[in-house]
């Protein structure tokens, strides 16, 4: 379609698919290093190596992501993943009334966590859509990322719930004292 043919709001519109991908890019970085930190965290746990291994998705699916900008021609806009990965380190600040890890970081950052993960798959969806008029998208691809998702978000779930049960019975055993 010919400029003149679009009206004033969309000639002078900013590229709103580039917007919302470096959006989700940004939240991809912080997601990453949450995730690699909940990780660490937890490496000696029971459930260590799922996490490792859910890290260590969530960052490939930050690197598909970013191929996929690649492709669509949209660029990076590094200040805003660079304001998202310093924004995650900030919030290891956060006083939790306590001098050591506290147990309610673990609930509170496994429900951060989800929360992304819950982002990333609308995010995935959205371009599954586009995918349906653009060539250039492979919708399988999309498909496969959208199921793992909500594989990711299921483990998530399960542990969050994990660790809402354990900090009742912390405050119930410190109640009985």
């Amino acid at each position: 379609m010919s400029n003149r043919h679009l009206s004033s709001a969309e000639r002078h519109s900013p590229d709103l698919l580039g917007i919302y991908l470096n959006d989700h890019l940004a939240g991809a970085t912080a997601g990453t290093q949450l995730a690699r930190r909940i990780a660490a965290s937890h490496r000696r746990e029971r459930h260590g190596a799922s996490l490792e291994r859910l890290a260590a998705e969530i960052a490939r699916d930050r690197a598909a992501l970013t191929e996929m900008m690649k492709i669509l021609g949209v660029p990076v806009r590094g200040y805003k993943a660079g304001l998202a990965w310093l924004g995650e380190k900030a919030a290891r600040l956060k006083l939790n009334g306590m001098l050591a890890r506290s147990p309610l970081s673990t609930l509170e950052e496994f429900e951060m966590l989800r929360l992304g993960v819950e982002g990333k798959a609308a995010s995935w969806r959205t371009l599954r859509v586009l995918a349906n008029t653009d060539s250039r998208l492979d919708s399988s691809r999309l498909d496969q990322l959208m199921a793992r998702a909500q594989a990711q978000a299921d483990l998530l779930e399960d542990l969050r719930v994990q660790a809402a049960g354990q900090l009742v019975q912390l405050e119930r055993n410190a109640a009985a004292v």
